[in-house]
């Protein structure tokens, strides 16, 4: 929780940021882009479930997403090994309004999150 409230406050940039109340989803989605092929693929994953994206192993630990107000972000926890060598090139918070803020740095591959996805059918942009 300390984390997600640094990161929130790192996202208010530079303006007297109040933590904000979170829940958790059971899943996020998130985009890849291979910058070679020049392909984005989506990767619908669950809280705990893994994916491969290219040579890459994503694995998805958290989502978290404003209770006041769902569609407004979303907070990854994202652990992203090459798959090969087995190192771990990402492993922390990933926010959705600012993919910048903490992205992955890697030659080849770009992961970000669009959101929290909830169990519910609601079908709005933060909590689908």
């Amino acid at each position: 929780m300390r984390t997600l409230a640094l990161i929130l406050g790192l996202a208010g940039l530079g303006t007297v940021a109040m933590a904000q109340e979170v829940a958790s989803a059971p899943g996020a989605m998130l985009r890849g882009l291979d910058k070679v092929a020049t392909d984005t693929t989506d990767l619908d994953l669950a809280v705990g479930q893994s994916a491969t994206y290219g040579r890459l192993d994503v694995r998805l630990g958290d989502c978290r997403y404003p209770v006041d107000d769902p569609d407004s972000d979303a907070y990854a926890y994202l652990t992203i090994r090459d798959r090969s060598s087995g190192e771990v090139l990402f492993d922390g918070w990933m926010i959705a309004s600012s993919p910048a803020l903490s992205a992955l740095d890697h030659p080849r591959y770009d992961v970000w999150v669009i959101r929290c996805n909830s169990s519910d059918a609601e079908g709005t942009g933060g909590t689908q």
